[in-house]
């Protein structure tokens, strides 16, 4: 009922808001316009109406802007719906003829008879994963392009063509996963304004690309990269003098990447509301990229559903076109967003990732030194010294491998953000003008490239002077050998995505994610802390700036949008809200507005209860120095049989964390709790791969559904914030029973929530402390 509320709530007044804007266009196309209120004023009062020349001017002016706003924004919206009201009408008759021709040029271009061209493809996507490329002038993509400094720099005509087009009014709605998303578009689809709204749904590659060799490399860094470079070789240009079958065949880049046909799923997109999972069919059969094509369609969205992470974080906001200017940020689920907030933007990085990154980058230096200007030979030259001063920071050096250099104290120290910088003595360093820089030049980028092709070694600066630069990567390499006679595409995608030194491949250019961390050092001394954490070796160690104030990265949101609604079932206490989100990002106290009501299962049909002590009287405390006491654990053991021999069907077990959920089911595993478990209720955990969840719960549903012998249903082993601390996965007799293990509840908490008949009652804080 919440999602329903809040989505024929917003959509009313989305309409209304509309139909205002109509009403407002007729009267200026009738002459009839609007006066302000000072004039309105002037008229009915005895203020005289006289004003000099240029107050009166002036306000004319303000009027004329105004109303000349109100009467682009209406007339572009108007084009919108009439262009879309013609392709309902005419029901789909263009869009078909459209999606018949690509579909034929698509065709031609994946026939079976042309069997190489298949290959070539998957070829590509190999090259673009292991960084097999080509023999002739590869290298000048690897080139940084000449860096102008900040009081010459240029606008680029393409983002003034970016900034051309008009937003309608709309509304954002987020959520933590994407389950919830499609789960909310189901739920405007049942709605009164499910027929005429426009509905859109943002997700990651690894939920809309539509590519199989693509999809297939598995990582979701090695899918960006893979994407971004099929992307860069589809928008190239191709030699028009060949025959047009010949250059379809041998055209590089991605079938699906194709502007005519991201066109066609734009307006497709738009006339039906869909979720991610529908989205990504209607691409595949339309065969164009649903990625791109659901940003297409943002603009002309009068609702965008999307994660939390998207809207939360500045630069992928912006990359994914979203625009929150005078329109309506919901926020579901939103209980656990100041923390959200603060994971997105704290950050950490190894020391090997820095000695890295360093040794990487002055090898690009040295190969390409003379064919880089003077002012990008700078910017490096300072990036390196920032490398260096942190690898110094961890007691580090740079000319040493990583997993040879051994420390003997072992420490963590706690900065502030000051502090760490003169100690790093990168206080003097414009932090900011280096991040632009990286922006502008995308060096990692580069750098990633660079890495790709040539794979270097961590080697001592005088030793690189004397480096053989070899365009053979060690993976291609191994690739190679283990294939046999050279590199067949369908066995190397193969090996890409089943070789296990893969995730060390993803890693092998750490520099992109080095930037994360060096925009976390340009946040004021009060909103961060940074922790130095020295292990036995450098490798080991690592530099994590951690966020403290959310409301810093929240403002944004706040400042741009007409209204944000923070919606949820567990949002208590919200005061933590009101201080530490909307007023400390500079929203005064009267505009805040807070409403709850009461929750849809009746009182007496809930027994929460908080226990102190175990079944046989030992204290239930889990505080960080209690909770791995073997005591302990085998006194949560028999309370949790206990309650699985009372109750039927499911049973769901919250841990604060996957560490800890993983050292508890060890220890009953070795003591036989598991055992006893088993003879009542079958056992699952809660996987850390989301792929893996579906089947979990399948498994799950599935025992509770067909109980067999003496076991009554199962039991889940689940993690607080995890991928199954939804409601919506444990419905009925999915979940009979909720265990929540690590609450700390004081006497006074429970005292004050006891009734007459001594049991606690349904006022206990659902965020007590952990």
């Amino acid at each position: 009922g919440k999602s329903l509320s809040l989505i024929c709530g917003a959509l009313r007044w989305l309409k209304d808001y509309q139909d205002k804007q109509k009403a407002e266009l007729e009267q200026m196309l009738q002459g009839k316009t609007a006066e302000s209120n000072e004039e309105k004023e002037n008229q009915s009062g005895n203020i005289p109406a006289e004003l000099d020349w240029i107050s009166e001017f002036k306000k004319k002016q303000e009027v004329d802007e105004k109303n000349q706003k109100i009467k682009k924004e209406v007339e572009t919206r108007l084009k919108q719906e009439a262009k879309l009201a013609e392709m309902k009408k005419s029901k789909y008759i263009s869009i078909k003829r459209k999606r018949a021709q690509l579909e034929s040029e698509f065709d031609d271009l994946m026939k079976g008879a042309t069997k190489d061209v298949k290959e070539q493809i998957k070829a590509e996507i190999v090259e673009t994963a292991t960084g097999t490329e080509g023999p002739d002038g590869e290298d000048e993509r690897l080139i940084l392009a000449d860096y102008t400094s900040d009081s010459e720099e240029k606008t680029d005509g393409s983002e003034e063509e970016e900034e051309e087009v008009v937003h309608c009014t709309k509304i954002y709605f987020c959520s933590r996963t994407h389950s919830q998303l499609s789960q909310f578009v189901r739920e405007v689809i049942k709605s009164p304004y499910g027929e005429e709204t426009r509905v859109i749904s943002l997700g990651s590659r690894q939920n809309l690309c539509v590519n199989e060799a693509v999809k297939r490399l598995k990582s979701l860094s090695l899918m960006n990269d893979a994407c971004r470079d099929l992307q860069k070789k589809s928008t190239g240009k191709k030699d028009t003098s060949e025959p047009k079958k010949r250059r379809v065949g041998g055209a590089k880049g991605c079938p699906f990447y194709r502007q005519e046909a991201i066109e066609v799923f734009k307006d497709s997109a738009l006339l039906e509301v869909r979720d991610i999972e529908q989205l990504a069919m209607l691409g595949k059969q339309m065969k164009a990229c649903p990625y791109f094509g659901t940003r297409k369609s943002v603009p002309e969205a009068e609702i965008v559903a999307l994660p939390y992470n998207t809207l939360l974080h500045k630069s992928t906001r912006e990359a994914s076109g979203i625009k929150l200017k005078d329109c309506i940020v919901i926020i579901d689920e939103a209980h656990n967003l100041l923390e959200t907030i603060n994971n997105v933007y704290s950050t950490e990085i190894t020391g090997s990732q820095l000695v890295r990154a360093h040794s990487q980058l002055s090898q690009y230096e040295h190969k390409y030194r003379s064919r880089l200007k003077a002012q990008n030979l700078m910017y490096i030259k300072q990036i390196l010294y920032v490398l260096a001063s942190l690898t110094k920071a961890l007691g580090g050096k740079i000319d040493q491998v990583p997993d040879k250099q051994m420390f003997t104290v072992i420490e963590t120290r706690l900065w502030t953000l000051n502090n760490f910088l003169f100690h790093c003595q990168l206080d003097n360093v414009n932090m900011f003008k280096i991040l632009r820089y990286c922006q502008k030049s995308m060096i990692s980028r580069k750098l990633h490239g660079f890495v790709e092709k040539y794979r270097p070694e961590i080697v001592p600066a005088a030793e690189q002077e004397k480096q053989k630069e070899t365009s053979t990567s060690s993976l291609s390499s191994f690739l190679q050998t283990i294939s046999g006679k050279g590199p067949n595409p369908s066995k190397v995608v193969d090996a890409v995505v089943n070789d296990d030194r893969r995730e060390d491949f993803v890693m092998a250019s750490p520099l992109m994610h080095i930037e994360g961390f060096l925009m976390s050092l340009t946040n004021a001394d009060k909103d961060g802390r940074i922790v130095v954490n020295k292990q036995k070796l450098l490798s080991q160690s690592s530099i994590k700036f951690i966020l403290l104030n959310p409301a810093i990265h929240f403002s944004d949101i706040v400042r741009e949008a007409r209204a944000v609604v923070v919606a949820g079932g567990t949002m208590q206490p919200v005061s933590e809200f009101r201080t530490q989100l909307f007023q400390a990002a500079g929203v005064e106290a009267g505009r805040i507005l807070e409403y709850s009501c009461g929750h849809v299962i009746p009182g007496e049909q809930l027994l929460p209860i908080a226990l102190t002590t175990g079944p046989t009287g030992i204290p239930l405390d889990f505080t960080f120095q209690n909770r791995s006491q073997n005591s302990l654990l085998d006194e949560l053991g028999r309370l949790v049989c206990n309650i699985c021999n009372v109750v039927p069907a499911g049973v769901i077990c919250f841990f604060p964390s996957y560490d800890y959920e993983k050292f508890v089911y060890t220890h009953w595993e070795t003591t036989g709790v598991l055992a006893r478990l088993a003879t009542k209720k079958k056992v699952f955990r809660e996987p850390k791969k989301a792929s893996q969840v579906d089947q979990v719960l399948s498994g799950y549903a599935s025992c509770i559904q067909n109980p067999s012998g003496s076991v009554t249903g199962a039991i889940m082993f689940c993690v607080v914030g995890g991928k199954m601390s939804e409601g919506i996965n444990f419905s009925d007799n999915m979940g009979r029973c909720v265990l929540m293990v690590g609450i700390a509840v004081s006497k006074h908490e429970l005292s004050r929530t006891q009734g007459e008949d001594g049991l606690p009652q349904c006022k206990l804080s659902t965020r007590s402390r952990w």
